[in-house]
């Protein structure tokens, strides 16, 4: 029994003791949960008026929304450092920024790919290369962009698929930016007999692609010659176009030759075929004359035997 009325009066001193320092806290307790209240409607305040602020100067969606993200958990972090300071925790504020800077370092290690699209994701729309809605080639994948986040740019590929490529391999790599300028040209490689008139080629050529669609009347269409080959002389046929999708390109590559090949017939101008010579020599001459021989001999027997059984 002694035993246990010493250890319910050790229990009620210390119950006793934590009364007083409580009755003592409350006036600290009260004020740490009024900055903390503070705290959190000052940041979401100021989050709101920086988001209008930064998008009169910033278009990107996500880096406005970054940036409002990092003031607001930066004024909630001040706040709560008051709040501990007010209940006199100091130390346990020491041992928070420690143990945060050990986790980050860990975090740092273990997500290193997660970081470094975010951070190729912030200087994309910092720098801003390409907008959603440009038509652009990287990393193998050619598309229009839907969407870019801070994680990834997604680019939807002219046969239909979404490809969400990291924001890192898009950062690190090459990237054709086919909407730039509004415009692009059209390459179309065709070929000429050797007995035509050049000269003429490029008159009628160059005639026949002035009203091509969505072709950009500011620049000359050039007709150039650029390689002479077996059984016909090879020309490339170049003008600029409109370009917003690609089906401003391919739709007047594909005017370009309905109207190239139209000027050519009714000129009566023939574009050659591929000629292929096979030149024999007389050793073997005679073996592939009897092979074709025997050839004729099986046809011949195949259509007898067809007539037989009919």
């Amino acid at each position: 029994m002694n035993d246990i009325d010493k250890a319910l009066e050790l229990l009620l001193t210390k119950l006793e003791l934590w009364g007083r320092h409580l009755v003592l806290m409350l006036p600290n307790l009260f004020l740490a949960l009024l900055i903390l209240v503070i705290t959190f409607y000052v940041a979401r305040l100021i989050r709101k008026g920086l988001e209008k602020v930064i998008a009169r100067f910033s278009h990107s969606p996500a880096l406005n929304n970054l940036i409002s993200t990092l003031l607001y958990l930066a004024i909630v972090m001040i706040g709560f450092l008051l709040v501990l300071s007010v209940l006199k925790l100091d130390n346990v504020v020491v041992s928070l920024l420690a143990g945060v800077g050990i986790v980050g370092l860990a975090l740092g290690f273990a997500f290193q790919d997660i970081a470094a699209n975010f951070i190729s994701g912030t200087i994309i729309a910092v720098q801003k290369p390409f907008g959603v809605g440009d038509m652009i080639e990287t990393n193998d994948y050619f598309g229009v962009i839907e969407r870019i986040s801070l994680r990834t740019v997604n680019i939807r590929k002219v046969t239909g698929e979404l490809v969400m490529l990291p924001n890192k391999m898009v950062f690190e790599n090459p990237v054709t930016n086919y909407s730039f300028h509004g415009i692009r040209r059209v390459d179309l490689d065709a070929r000429i007999s050797y007995d035509e008139d050049l000269e003429q080629i490029q008159r009628i050529v160059i005639e026949a692609l002035q009203d091509v669609k969505n072709r950009v009347k500011t620049r000359d269409v050039e007709v150039v010659y650029d390689k002479f080959d077996e059984s016909s002389i090879n020309f490339k046929a170049r003008f600029w176009v409109t370009y917003t999708r690609q089906f401003d390109y391919v739709s007047a590559k594909s005017d370009a030759i309905i109207r190239i090949k139209k000027a050519f017939d009714e000129r009566g101008i023939v574009i050659p075929y591929p000629v292929r010579v096979l030149d024999f020599n007389t050793k073997h001459s005679e073996a592939l004359s009897d092979q074709l021989g025997a050839i004729k001999v099986a046809i011949k027997n195949d259509d007898k035997e067809d007539k037989q059984r009919d």
